[in-house]
């Protein structure tokens, strides 16, 4: 019998869409703007295919963080380890991961970001193996499944004998709203070894060579920009190349729109890029993969939802990223939320790779049944 702990942060999350570039700290500020809750959505689409299997026991949390959801899936063989009421907290998740620990989970299955991850390992440290589902703003550590249904199959598969060291991030989220990008090793962590469905974390690449072909991609699409187009352009420093060429500054880690190379909206979220999506029905949605990780939407541009893009239309979305970086990535990942969307993507994409140049690149997709969770 396997023993699975299981801690959903209920706010995981809400501080994407709204474009605060994490939620914590902001919850408060989150919902004045109108987010929603997403992590009981994630681990939903996780837990979901589980329901039928015999030889796992979850060790979890009463309420929000863990039980309401199984009893939700009728998943009954389940123990609560921390009981708690109120607003769950990063100590809420410390104290319950301990106890789950001490319980004798053989691996700790969570729903968040590196926020959650990183209170996790306060908790448990290397000793017992953690495993997260996608639900924050940011996942830079390499802990995360690619999405949520890859999660649930790597718990179905979990063997303690396949296991692998895996960072885990601080990332400083007051220096990250500021469009400064201030990482560090929080510690080394053991997560399923599952090459191309458990994420590598982040990269970033500023070496000479790579300056030059952000400067010729940038020169490429300045010359395809068609005039009263209105385009979406999302985070990074390859993206961020095209705005500088354009004279524009860009919001470094947050998402603009430029239409007739000027500036129209900047560090938006989802409902102002909804809005401008519709005033302006010729939209393009330009995105790069984030280095090392290979994913193009759902890792810190969740402004760009699954209902943005299929108001735009797949089809109308430009790839860009230098050779390095893709060099470095056998696929790119999508995780929109919306699975039947990710698949729609087909098995692969183009990518401007520079100056009047383009690449066709793997799209990673995995075997998944995509009716509906609770059915």
């Amino acid at each position: 019998m396997k023993r699975i702990g299981l801690i959903i942060n209920p706010v995981a999350g809400m501080g994407g869409s709204v474009g605060l570039k994490g939620t914590d700290g902001n919850v408060e500020e989150a919902r004045r703007r109108g987010a929603v809750p997403r992590a009981q959505d994630r681990a939903r689409l996780a837990l979901a295919p589980l329901r039928q299997e015999k030889g796992i026991h979850f060790i979890t949390c009463s309420g929000p963080m863990g039980a309401d959801l199984l009893q939700e899936l009728k998943i009954q063989n389940f123990s609560i380890a921390y009981p708690f009421s109120g607003e769950s907290s990063g100590r809420d998740t410390t104290e319950a991961a301990r106890r789950i620990q001490e319980a004798g989970a053989d691996l700790i299955l969570f729903c968040g970001g590196d926020g959650t991850a990183r209170d996790l390992y306060t908790a448990v440290g290397g000793d017992t193996p953690i495993l997260g589902i996608p639900a924050g703003v940011k996942m830079y550590s390499a802990v995360f499944a690619v999405d949520p249904a890859v999660a649930g199959e790597l718990v179905r598969e979990f063997s303690p004998a396949r296991l692998r060291d895996a960072e885990v991030m601080d990332v400083d989220e007051e220096a990250y709203r500021q469009n400064d990008l201030k990482t560090r090793l929080f510690g080394i962590a053991r997560t399923p070894a599952a090459p191309g469905r458990v994420q590598v974390s982040k990269q970033v690449y500023e070496a000479a060579d790579e300056g030059r072909a952000k400067i010729e991609i940038a020169q490429f699409i300045d010359e395809i920009l068609l005039p009263d187009r209105l385009y979406i352009i999302g985070a990074g420093t390859t993206t961020a190349a095209i705005t500088r060429r354009l004279g524009i500054t860009k919001t470094l880690l947050g998402v603009d729109a430029i239409r007739n190379r000027r500036l129209v909206a900047a560090d938006c979220d989802e409902k102002k890029l909804l809005a401008l999506a519709e005033k302006y029905p010729d939209t393009r949605i330009i995105v790069s993969p984030i280095g090392a990780q290979g994913f193009i939407l759902g890792r810190g541009n969740q402004q760009i939802s699954a209902e943005l893009v299929r108001k735009v239309g797949i089809k109308k979305i430009i790839v860009i990223a230098t050779p390095h970086k893709l060099a470095e990535l056998p696929e790119l990942f999508i995780d929109s939320g919306d699975p039947l969307l990710d698949a729609a993507f087909g098995d692969t994409l183009q990518v401007i790779s520079g100056y009047r140049i383009a690449q066709r690149k793997k799209v990673h997709h995995e075997k998944k049944d995509y009716s509906p969770a609770g059915a």
